[in-house]
């Protein structure tokens, strides 16, 4: 058994694969985001009244997970802060952190008047202090909102900042939604449809080819020269464009490649190791999908775990032995949830779009049966752990005790 001082002389050595280990985190910024100029070029085309000191119009961006739109969103307010002549003031908000109205209201403050920010004043107070600080010389203030659709109040968000501007006589105030929900739209007050949705910006997922490229610019930085050839990065690229065009995953295959090959002290990644990365780093990615989907699709999931871990009250029925759920059972067990949490359920049409996006995430699968099985019914099938999934949704959403609560009774 090594000695203390000998584990940590080993971990200190330096690695024989990577030079900048940092290059293949989702959230390195590199000089030049490829195959994305269209978008970036569109946010700059909708933002340019708002930037020019004109009230601009409110723009909607949406697209799969890791198709690059937090990247973008965040390269375009860089570029902006470089120019000296432009006055717009942007806030950019992480709803998955601030996810209230309360809160975003409190992060606005705390980006441009921190002292005021700190004395812990009501809503009506903030919102008053914002409106005041924009007309005091007429600014222009984009306020984007990444995971737009994890925001608990969000209809009464849109309308606070949509208002701002009837109440504002010198100044505006822009609004850029970005979101991973295709179906998002379906959720929203009409009101906040009409507003929010003026512009829209859609972001495709990446082609292999793409992938590559992305990938080879990342592994030149991340890699020590020799480390890794085109073979295996196109490797890489393939197994995540089939999946999903996801670049987080594509760069996490590389990175846990990167990290096997250190472990079995190789001084090359081949594609015996983005085999063996790609079985956990798809999985990691979807772990972490988990814990940042709303509120009411987590509920969904965690019912679904909880009646794969059970079994399907019709599987006599099913023909096969694989753990499909019937879709209105999974629905009923959403309700019981919701009701044991004390949280008011969506309706049946929601909870469609609810399945049809966890399935484009590729969190489960779905399929229509024949006339054979209770009529036709749309049949589930969780992708992954259920056990692991249970576990991350009671971690993340639920307080210990609810947890503990839910747990024992959908277990009785």
């Amino acid at each position: 058994m090594s000695s203390m001082p000998e584990i940590f002389e080993n971990l200190l050595k330096e690695s024989s694969i990577f030079a900048n280990r940092d290059a293949l985190s989702p959230h390195y910024m590199p000089n030049n985001l490829l195959f994305r100029e269209k978008q970036i070029d569109g946010i700059v085309k909708y933002l340019t009244p708002s930037l020019r000191g004109e009230r601009g119009r409110n723009l909607f961006i949406y697209g799969k997970t890791g198709t690059g739109k937090t990247s973008c969103m965040k390269y375009v307010i860089e570029k902006i802060k470089e120019v000296p002549a432009i006055k717009a003031k942007i806030s950019y908000i992480n709803c998955r952190i601030y996810n209230s109205r309360y809160r975003v209201l409190s992060k606005i403050v705390n980006d441009h008047l921190p002292s005021y920010a700190k004395r812990g004043y009501g809503i009506v107070d903030i919102y008053e202090k914002i409106i005041n600080w924009i007309e005091e010389d007429g600014k222009i203030l984009i306020v984007v909102l990444d995971e737009i659709d994890v925001v608990k109040d969000l209809d009464d968000l849109i309308y606070t900042l949509t208002r701002a501007n009837s109440d504002i006589k010198n100044g505006g105030v822009t609004i850029v939604g970005i979101s991973n929900k295709i179906s998002f739209k379906e959720e929203l007050d009409p009101r906040s449809i009409s507003t929010l949705y003026e512009n829209e910006l859609v972001f495709p997922p990446y082609n292999s080819t793409e992938l590559a490229a992305i990938l080879k610019q990342r592994a030149e930085i991340s890699f020590k020269p020799g480390v890794i050839d085109d073979s295996s990065i196109n490797l890489a690229a393939a197994i995540a464009a089939k999946e999903s065009g996801d670049a987080r995953l594509a760069l996490k295959i590389l990175s846990k490649a990167g990290e096997i090959a250190e472990e079995k002290g190789l001084s090359k990644i081949t594609a015996k190791e983005i085999n063996e990365a790609a079985k956990s780093a798809d999985e990691e990615v979807a772990y972490e999908l988990v814990g940042t989907l709303p509120e009411h699709q987590k509920l969904v999931l965690y019912a679904i775990s909880l009646l794969t871990m059970q079994g399907s009250k019709y599987k006599k029925l099913m023909d096969d032995t694989e753990s499909y759920l019937f879709s209105g059972e999974v629905y009923d067990k959403y309700v019981a949830i919701c009701g044991s949490l004390g949280k008011e359920p969506k309706s049946a049409r929601w909870y469609r779009n609810y399945i049809q996006d966890l399935e484009m995430q590729g969190l489960i699968t779905t399929y229509e049966s024949g006339k054979g099985i209770r009529g036709h019914t749309k049949l589930i099938k969780l992708s992954y752990s259920p056990d692991r999934i249970k576990s991350i949704i009671e971690k993340e959403f639920f307080k210990e005790s609810e947890a503990e609560g839910t747990k024992s009774n959908d277990e009785k």
